[in-house]
């Protein structure tokens, strides 16, 4: 079996699991507050992130080397944690991912005034045209919009923030850091904001939420050995066939089917975001800002993936991961 075709499958699993992941972040969502599962899927992920911590030989402090860059990207990631877990309860989840894939385009444009990066032209129509298909899945005026298509959308622009302050950052700041601060500020602003909405859960409901934060944790360990076995832009396209897993458990558990619109939306944001990976792929440019985010949107428990590997052009060079 060739490297690609190792790196898409190992891909394929990781990106599964995710989506398995959200059908349970869904079912909960029906009881409680996004607020209380963030909170708990948080506070049942710091023993995964101890362990890591404890295999991390790298010499120095948890003090971050750009303290007010961290800020900002802890800031986005909590924000980006809750609001991605509003909307995975409150929509559809075909929905909530066509809306979410729009963050490679976000974060093609957020490259340019922080990462100083130039757009061209295409990339730039590629960019118009998926901010396109995110107006045909919402379809302002004829349809209702709720505070669940805002969160989706919040969590799509703070997730692209995040990652690419991540970018600006991640090659001088440890793993440790740049997966301690946002987890903490998680706890704390959650758990601050517990007492307003807490309902008292059973067993078997903290068991599931155990059972997410391992499922993220899995399949995070997946998506960095995909990256490290075959090239980016062929791992990158698979966090894709999400949406074939959404309109599966949608239909299977929610009796949710997907209108028209939310087909053609999410088949236009796939086009451009396909089209930026491949036009990023060409030419041996350096100029690859969603190629070298590795992240996944909306698991505020998660270590930013990028920040546990080396970029390349193509495939990053196997580093030693935490056991």
């Amino acid at each position: 079996m060739s490297p690609n075709i190792k790196g898409a499958l190992l891909a394929l699993v990781a990106f599964g699991i995710f989506s398995t992941h959200d059908v349970f972040i869904k079912t909960l969502g029906a009881t409680y507050s996004p607020i209380q599962i963030v909170f708990f899927s948080v506070l049942l992920s710091f023993p995964l992130a101890t362990i890591m911590i404890m295999r991390d030989s790298k010499p120095g402090t948890l003090l971050p080397v750009h303290p007010w860059w961290m800020a900002i990207r802890t800031v986005g990631a909590v924000i980006t944690g809750v609001s991605a877990f509003y909307a995975f309860s409150n929509l559809p989840l075909t929905q909530t991912y066509a809306i979410l894939f729009a963050t490679p385009l976000l974060i093609t444009v957020l490259s340019i005034p922080i990462l100083g990066e130039k757009v061209r032209l295409p990339r730039w129509l590629a960019v118009i045209v998926g901010l396109a298909g995110v107006m045909v899945v919402l379809r302002p005026g004829t349809t209702d919009l709720t505070l669940g298509h805002a969160a989706a959308i919040l969590a799509a622009f703070s997730g692209a923030f995040a990652s690419i302050v991540v970018r600006k950052i991640g090659g001088e700041e440890r793993t440790a850091v740049l997966l301690l601060y946002p987890m903490v500020a998680n706890f704390v602003v959650m758990g601050a904001a517990l007492a307003f909405v807490y309902k008292p859960m059973p067993i078997e409901h903290l068991g599931l939420l155990a059972v997410i934060s391992t499922m993220a944790w899995i399949a995070a360990r997946f998506i960095i050995a995909a990256y490290q076995t075959g090239e980016a832009a062929i791992v990158a396209p698979m966090q894709y066939s999400q949406i074939l897993w959404a309109t599966g458990y949608g239909l299977i558990f929610f009796d949710e089917t997907p209108d028209i619109y939310t087909a053609m939306g999410a088949a236009i944001i796939i086009a451009s975001g396909l089209f930026i990976v491949f036009r990023e792929s060409r030419g041996g440019s350096v100029n690859t800002p969603v190629l070298r985010t590795r992240s996944r949107v909306g698991t505020p428990g998660l270590v930013r993936l990028s920040g546990m590997m080396t970029s390349g052009r193509h495939r990053d060079k196997p580093t030693k991961l935490p056991k």
